[in-house]
């Protein structure tokens, strides 16, 4: 059979990426809500394309996906104050029995990128996956505990590894590692603290609000974000109808900060008595020491409840 050709204009989502959490991959896509992966994300302006040809043999289809990302102030602004084009493209492939991508990203003002992922089904309940990228001349803007700010640049390499086992009483099993490579380790993090502690004593002491003011910059610039360090776990186990209650999902998550041992963890139900209808219900508990990712959060606990139509 001949090749099918599509063409997309507008605000769209590109689904990169193999992974539940994270997506290293992503390029074209907001982060993920660590605490609702699947919860639905805005997307960007931008045309993108779809070339797909199948063939007989252990490589049976290959499609290519160019993609262009307009940027001025106007539009697409988040990603840089310049007019220019994003440029980027993944190249999907399915050989013996592989899903298999491989992307790249190339901009003036952003950083040039590349990646690949894959999922490959090991038997029809048990399915690992796993995506990474390298991030060209990545600049990291680290602050000291006297608040001063300097730039640390690599090629920052991202990449996630992971598995979806789903048992005979229909419940599911995701568990995935991410490493971080633009994140900040264990030294990096406690200074930034020791700069907020700092500016806390200098307020207290003296009414100078200089340490303050400066910390609340950085964080909102560069530190005030998900998963900010290197290495992470994150499991979910979901059952769906257990005892046979028709329409219940309750789940349990758990994101768990390798470097600095803090943790999160949420139980979760959600009820979908009718179609396009759905109740959901989720408690978020943070543990953690002093000068950790989520020992140091603003709040111990949090309950969230949300009704969702889809229409």
């Amino acid at each position: 059979p001949g090749p099918s050709v599509t063409l997309d204009a507008g605000k769209k989502v590109l689904k990169w990426g193999k992974g539940y959490a994270w997506n290293p991959v992503a390029f074209f896509s907001r982060p993920k809500d660590i605490d609702d992966p699947e919860a639905g994300m805005e997307g960007y302006f931008l045309a993108s394309g779809d070339l797909i040809k199948s063939m007989d043999g252990p490589l049976g289809t290959i499609a290519v996906t160019p993609v262009i990302l307009p940027v001025s102030g106007d539009i697409n602004d988040e990603w840089g104050s310049n007019r220019e084009m994003v440029c980027g493209a993944k190249i999907y492939f399915f050989a013996w029995d592989t899903d298999l991508d491989i992307m790249f990203l190339a901009g003036e003002e952003t950083k040039d990128r590349a990646g690949f992922d894959f999922s490959k089904n090991i038997s029809s309940n048990f399915e690992i996956h796993g995506e990474a990228a390298i991030v060209f001349d990545y600049e990291k803007q680290v602050a000291d505990r006297q608040g001063t700010l300097s730039a640390d640049r690599y090629n920052a390499l991202n990449f996630l590894a992971g598995i979806r086992y789903l048992t005979e009483n229909d419940t599911t099993i995701i568990f995935e590692y991410y490493r971080n490579g633009q994140g900040y380790t264990c030294d990096e993090i406690n200074d930034y603290f020791d700069l907020i502690e700092t500016g806390y004593l200098d307020y207290t002491d003296s009414g100078d609000m200089t340490g303050l003011v400066r910390s609340r910059q950085y964080g909102a610039l560069y530190y005030n974000r998900q998963t900010i360090m290197r290495d992470y776990f994150y499991l979910k186990v979901t059952c769906k109808e257990p005892f046979d209650i028709l329409y219940l999902t309750p789940a349990v998550i758990s994101v768990y900060n390798i470097n600095d041992q803090s943790i999160s963890i949420t139980p979760q139900v959600t009820y979908a008595p009718v179609t396009n209808l759905e109740l959901d219900i989720r408690a978020t508990f943070v543990a953690g020491h002093g000068n950790t990712e989520y020992g140091e959060k603003i709040n111990d606990s949090k309950i969230i409840a949300s009704v969702t139509c889809y229409f």
